[in-house]
């Protein structure tokens, strides 16, 4: 059933490959004006999950309401409420910048005085006036990425579907379309669902993350409740020598030591309060380290974490709601 104000729903969404389950039973529902980040590894059904919902693909059971229209009985009206954008600019390289917008106008049939129009907002909006004239050739990979959005947004979609849209972008040309992605939900109201390897990318403009895993959902959360289920937030000290590692290792009991790097690792959140405490303990055994590291879990370490197949890392999905895990 479509929920109140969610731009996605899905139930029991599964899809197999011959004898290969791809996505087991997936529930989604992602609100209207907001980004959704789905993490996985290669092969997890990320692509899979994306093809279905934007009507490319069709699964073998489970429903989905896009934009408050039904998947499978409605899919004109769900294409017409959504755009794609996929890991390969879909742009023409034998065209213009101008002109690729103006065939793409074509193809939503608009007219020739609305698509010269949309093409004109478009180049401004995502700063390629200057090249629109330019065949995509001298195009860097950035900017064909800019124009490949804004192709998608031709027909004003509601919702946006982001398959690993800053692959291949150095790190400047990524964070223009973070930034670009950060004003479409802000300024224009669009959803965003976003694919992505880049984990950084994720925590900096997702307002919640799944984390998909042998098709099966084993996470959902905001980035910091999604943290939290992650132990391991450590101090690293580093010494000079094994004598001075010796003496802390005696100072501070049970901790986790590497001989060949001369560190130790104290369990702690970093607050300021339990590194004055460790410090205070180090200062009355006269010792001070060379160097000293705090790590807190980050969703590298979630992602590790949850997508870890040996026995001992056996888990059950997590979900928080409103800021509790469910």
């Amino acid at each position: 059933m479509n929920m109140p104000n969610s731009a996605i729903s899905v139930r029991g969404l599964r899809k197999s490959f011959k004898d290969k389950l791809v996505l087991d039973d997936i529930d989604l529902d992602i609100k209207e004006g907001t980004v959704f980040s789905l993490l996985g590894p290669n092969g997890a059904g990320k692509t899979t999950t994306v093809r279905i919902l934007s009507t490319l693909s069709k699964p073998d059971a489970g429903q989905a309401w896009i934009a408050g229209k039904e998947l499978a009985g409605e899919p004109d009206a769900v294409r017409a409420a959504i755009g794609v954008t996929g890991q390969f600019a879909a742009v023409d390289g034998l065209l213009t910048g101008f002109e690729n917008l103006m065939l793409m106008g074509r193809l939503h049939h608009l007219g020739k005085r609305e698509s010269r129009q949309r093409a004109t907002a478009l180049l401004e909006k995502f700063e390629l006036t200057e090249a629109a004239s330019r065949s995509l050739a001298t195009y860097s990979g950035g900017m064909r990425r800019r124009l490949d959005l804004a192709m998608t947004l031709v027909g004003k979609p509601r919702i946006i579907f982001l398959d690993e849209p800053t692959t291949g972008l150095d790190p400047r040309s990524r964070r223009t379309m973070w930034q670009i992605i950060r004003d479409l939900v802000g300024q224009d109201g669009v959803t965003i669902f976003l694919t992505t390897q880049y984990l950084e990318e994720a925590d900096q403009l997702a307002d919640r993350i799944a984390v998909l895993d042998r098709g099966r959902l084993v996470a959902e959360g905001t980035s910091a409740e999604l943290k939290q289920l992650v132990p391991g937030g450590h101090v690293s000290l580093r010494f000079t020598d094994a004598a001075g590692l010796d003496l802390a290792a005696r100072a501070l009991g049970a901790i986790s030591r590497d001989e060949e790097e001369l560190t130790i690792q104290v369990p702690g959140d970093g607050s300021v309060r339990s590194l004055r405490v460790l410090l205070d303990r180090l200062g009355a055994a006269n010792l001070e380290p060379a160097e000293l590291t705090v790590h807190t879990p980050d969703l590298d370490d979630v992602f590790l974490a949850l997508t870890d197949h040996s026995p001992a890392a056996l888990h059950s999905p997590a979900t928080f709601e409103n800021g509790a895990l469910r």
